[in-house]
């Protein structure tokens, strides 16, 4: 008879994995609850996907939830909050929390796979217990994922942590194009929310405005294909009128990053330099030249190439003038190819989007892709070049009225690229055909936007684009936009729905 007595396998003792002291210690510093330590304060104010990422954590299909958007808009303040939300609200037990920040953790070298390797590390010395076991006693373990694509092979492994244990993961990520990439191994088992800056709602919010809530769901696409919901948002933008051109004014000042809105005690200037650094810099000097392939980018090069970007903001260059302007700043010869690869891994930082021309059927596109940033102070502070969008700003320089209109071009464009499942396109000039702003797709129907943002507008010539593009049966157009710098537009053609831009960013 075998009298060997069976060891726990996850007895801290016998555990069989141990993390280097440096990497235990930091591991513990941020996770302060473990031992009954308070974390840091947080801000009072939630982002407006607080919700949805706490139940899609919570008892979303996926087991795993991604956070991703540009650097410095919240993605880490909201995992904080949700922590929070799930200790002090729904009395969580604290060792069921497991939080790691991959954009500074210590080294990993000697550790395998990192992911795992901790997680085992978890279970057996904080935890006490598998993840499968604590799931089976009705108390599941949230574990919290910070930048995880800086790590190699991170879906792969994610696949086998969600595979294997009853685990429910919020991780976030500042690159579209790595996040992309593990979305291929974890087909089935995650789900993507995007989070850019503040909306025109939230700096209303924090500013103690009156609220005002969204008039589009998260899932409710099928409602933009309705010209009865677009003159609501046309109505509400008016009964709201004070409190969104308040909230406008801000935003048209500086910009909708977090750090300018809540600071607004700080002079621009100071705000300018922190965007510059922790933004700007940061992804051109450090996300772009990760890995092996990253180090082998030129940092002037990308670095004037989104000066670039920031100068035709909201317009779509052509490859010769890149290539112009490129060889002139840099006195080297630079190639097309690369300068379209490069664009692509801005674009792939969140930073800017770039919206590519509409294509109908089988027609090959033809243009080149729009520049929209995802924030008009980096264009700012880049360039330390103020462009106004509000009507008080460009009343006080109307020489700058052009340029605000390319800038507010580029504010729609990123806005309606951040609303889920939406198709966003531009229609270049095809011949007879007039060129229009942005066309979205849902399903079957195709609703064009034009932006004239001007004091006068013409309400015949300034709205050919949006006519022509209606009349084409192929295109499926029932009804058109037209945004505007105010509210004294209204259009004589009943196919044609007017707004202000500060109206239609109440839309989310």
């Amino acid at each position: 008879m075998n009298n060997k007595i069976k060891k726990n396998p996850y007895d801290h003792d016998l555990f069989g994995l141990h993390l280097n002291q440096e990497l235990e210690d930091f591991i513990e510093e941020i996770n302060p609850w473990w031992s009954g330590r308070p974390m840091r304060e947080l801000p009072k104010f939630h982002r407006w996907l607080f919700e949805h990422a706490l139940q899609r954590l919570k008892s979303g299909l996926a087991p795993v939830t991604v956070l991703r958007g540009p650097r410095q808009v919240g993605k880490t303040t909201l995992q904080e909050h949700v922590i929070a939300h799930l200790i002090e609200k729904e009395k969580i037990n604290p060792i069921n929390i497991l939080r790691i920040q991959f954009d500074e953790i210590p080294s990993l070298k000697g550790l395998k796979d990192p992911i795992l390797s901790i997680c085992r590390w978890f279970q057996g010395c904080v935890l006490k217990k598998t993840f499968n076991e604590s799931a089976k006693e009705g108390r599941p373990v949230y574990i919290f994922f910070d930048e995880v694509q800086n790590l190699i092979d991170w879906s792969p492994q994610i696949k086998s942590l969600v595979d294997n244990h009853s685990v429910r993961i919020l991780l976030t990520g500042s690159s579209a194009l790595r996040i992309e990439y593990g979305r291929d191994s974890l087909a089935g088992r995650i789900t993507t929310l995007e989070l850019g800056t503040f909306l025109l709602r939230e700096i209303a919010e924090l500013q103690g405005f009156p609220e005002i809530a969204p008039l589009l769901k998260l899932n409710g696409l099928k409602e933009l294909t309705q010209k009865d919901f677009w003159v609501l948002v046309r109505e509400n933008g008016v009964k709201q009128k004070l409190t969104r051109d308040r909230a406008f004014n801000l935003f048209s000042d500086r910009g909708g990053y977090p750090v300018a809105q809540v600071r607004t005690d700080r002079p621009w200037g100071e705000v300018s330099d922190q965007l510059n650094e922790t933004v700007i810099r940061r992804v051109i000097q450090h996300d772009l030249r990760v890995g092996e392939r990253g180090r082998k980018r030129d940092q002037d090069l990308l670095e004037e190439l989104f000066r670039l970007c920031c100068r035709y903001i909201g317009q779509a260059p052509g490859q010769a003038l890149f290539i112009t302007e490129l060889r002139r700043a840099l006195t080297a010869n630079v190639g097309w190819n690369r300068v379209l690869a490069y664009l692509r891994f801005l674009n792939n930082t969140l930073l800017l989007r770039l919206v590519d021309p509409l294509e109908i059927r089988i027609k090959k596109r033809k243009g080149r892709p729009k520049i929209c940033l995802c924030d008009h102070a980096l264009r700012a502070s880049w360039l330390q070049e103020f462009v106004p969008l509000s009507l008080e700003g460009l009343d006080k320089a109307p020489h700058l009225s052009d340029l605000a209109g390319h800038v507010a071009e580029s504010v729609l464009g990123y806005f309606l690229g951040g609303i889920p499942g939406l198709d966003v396109a531009w229609f270049p000039e095809r011949g007879a055909e007039p060129e229009v702003d942005y066309i979205i797709s849902v399903g079957e129907f195709r609703i064009p936007i034009e932006i004239k943002y001007r004091r006068h507008i013409d309400l015949h010539r300034d709205t050919i684009g949006l006519r022509s593009f209606i009349e084409k049966t192929i295109y499926n157009a029932p009804f058109g936009i037209l945004i505007t710098l105010d509210d004294n537009v209204i259009a004589d053609d009943q196919r044609i729905v007017t707004m202000p831009l500060s109206s239609f960013l109440l839309l989310r």
